[in-house]
């Protein structure tokens, strides 16, 4: 009878161990709901990303205001019946003195 229910007690202690260390056992369950978590987060930043993109490619289809806006900011435009004023602070007046010399 002790020695049936040694092998039982060693056939437990091994199924528990691949249940808790072993391939697909707890440990590495837990692992997985780690990375799902992460990737998850980082997939919500990504729609909301898309979100914002489909909205600017919406407004530059469909409105010229949104176009104007690219064209002034990134291009540096101005329309004809505007004046462009450059307004620098002393520190990039200097900078700009010390290059021209």
């Amino acid at each position: 009878m002790r020695i049936i229910a040694a092998v039982l007690l060693v056939i437990v202690l091994a199924l528990q161990y691949r249940l808790w260390l072993g391939d697909g056992g707890m440990r590495e369950v837990w692992h997985l709901r780690d990375e799902v978590a992460t990737q998850r987060a980082e997939n919500e930043q990504l729609k909301e990303r898309n979100r914002t993109l489909l909205a600017e490619v919406q407004d530059l289809k469909q409105g010229k205001t949104a176009i104007e806006e690219r064209a002034r900011t990134d291009l540096g435009m101005v329309r004809n019946d505007e004046t462009f004023y450059q307004v620098m602070d002393s520190a990039a007046s200097a900078t700009a003195k010390q290059k021209t010399k």
